[in-house]
């Protein structure tokens, strides 16, 4: 599948527009391919980020979720960038 894209978008070169259209096809045929609606996948996103930023400082504006496809699976990729790691009191 990833050839195809690679194939049909090869015509724009390596612009960034182009490269951004190529990320953006592959999102909407991962998300066909899990069958995950936006809402489903925005809920996702707030429980991830509610949960890991119990332990750590996240830059909430450069997170980014993704799903990626390939022939067999599809993948929940997360970038969290962290700005530190928080103080957890220690366990009872």
């Amino acid at each position: 599948m990833n050839e195809l894209i690679d194939k049909l978008l090869s015509w724009r070169g390596s612009s960034p527009s182009g490269e951004q259209a190529k990320r953006r096809l592959k999102l909407i045929l991962a998300h066909d391919r899990a069958d995950l609606t936006p809402e489903l996948l925005h809920m996702m996103r707030q429980e991830i980020l509610e949960v890991v930023s119990r332990y750590v400082e996240l830059d909430l504006d450069e997170t980014e979720l993704i799903l990626e496809s390939d022939q067999r699976s599809t993948a929940l990729i997360a970038n969290l960038p962290i700005r530190r790691v928080k103080r957890r009191p220690p366990l009872e």
